[in-house]
């Protein structure tokens, strides 16, 4: 049902079967083998797509994160040349709740790396950390895209072969019923 070819991520490519009859030989010419694997393999494709879902929508919610705390990041260093003034900033404590503060000007910022790990880097590193991170994440939500649209088009693919050979069973045992009819008379 599937060859080597696959996409750049390696998803493997669904073939399009011509040829129901050809297929079903791989399967001892059993109509419920072949259908039976052309549905594992169509939930198969589902599973992956579900997945790269969630990776898109993980994608999406950090992509800004990343964007605005490179901004401060940037709004900082800027600051620190320009000024020796503290900063007034209010900060999120909770979902709606708010505090300000007097920040002085500082060379290091803190940097939430994730599963409760903050480290200090100097405002440079971090500038350059989160612009990595910001093009790795852009790059990462673009294959999620490219990997859906392709694996929508092998969903496609699979529930038009599933249904040819569905309609190739039903003519068969019209067929079948049609010619035992004729010897019968």
């Amino acid at each position: 049902m599937t060859t080597a070819e696959k996409n750049p991520r390696g998803i493997p490519k669904a073939l399009f079967v011509e040829d129901v009859s050809a297929f079903l030989s791989g399967y001892k010419d059993s109509t419920e083998l072949g259908l039976r694997h052309l549905q594992e393999v169509l939930s198969k494709y589902r599973f992956m797509e579900a997945n790269m879902l969630q990776r898109k929508q993980s994608m999406l919610s950090k992509i800004p994160e990343i964007e605005k705390t490179l901004q401060m990041a940037k709004y900082l260093e800027e600051r620190k040349a320009s000024s020796e003034e503290p900063i007034s900033v209010q900060y999120e404590l909770h979902d709606t709740l708010y505090a300000t503060a007097r920040v002085q000007p500082r060379e290091t910022v803190y940097l939430w790396l994730g599963a409760n790990v903050m480290l200090e880097y100097p405002i440079a590193e971090a500038i350059a950390l989160l612009t990595d991170k910001l093009e790795v994440s852009r790059r990462r939500l673009t294959h999620a895209e490219e990997d859906l649209e392709f694996l929508r088009d092998q969903i496609t693919v699979t529930e038009v072969n599933t249904a040819r050979v569905f309609n190739w069973d039903v003519k068969m045992r019209r067929q079948t019923a049609e010619t035992s009819v004729t010897v019968a008379s």
